[in-house]
């Protein structure tokens, strides 16, 4: 399917809407299409519905709330999803684990100490003016 130029700076437009809580019909409004053309042709360009464009977004959001150590139902609602049930199952069809499994398998520990090799956290300890101390 061969696409004008207009017509893809509006189908981009309507994708960076999709980040917000605008709805299918009032994005294809804003943007000069029919709910049912901008359905199919945001497909025919991005491989994916609107819907499916924006619950993407919103699990990769997620997934990275999850591994900097939120809690999953701060995760759930704060993603726009109303359902603690329905978040997880959806997580777990998509990306394999429950939340908060993803979460604790991902998650980056706080404490980087031990992946730090001693001479490097002696270094880290000597005192700022230690230069200026032992020049003198």
């Amino acid at each position: 399917m061969l696409i004008d130029p207009r017509t893809f700076r509006r189908l981009v437009q309507a994708r960076a809407m999709l980040d917000g809580d605008l709805t299918v019909g009032s994005i294809a409004r804003q943007v000069g299409m029919s709910p049912t053309q901008l359905i199919r042709r945001f497909t025919a360009v991005f491989g994916a519905t609107p819907h499916q464009y924006r619950t993407e977004a919103r699990l990769a959001c997620a997934r990275d709330a999850l591994a900097a150590g939120a809690r999953v139902t701060d995760v759930c609602f704060d993603i726009g999803f109303s359902s603690l049930g329905s978040f997880s199952a959806l997580f777990t069809r998509r990306v394999g684990a429950p939340p908060s499994v993803y979460r604790r398998s991902v998650q980056v520990p706080c404490d980087l100490s031990p992946l730090v090799p001693g001479c490097l956290g002696m270094l880290a300890r000597l005192p700022r003016n230690f230069r200026e101390a032992s020049a003198r």
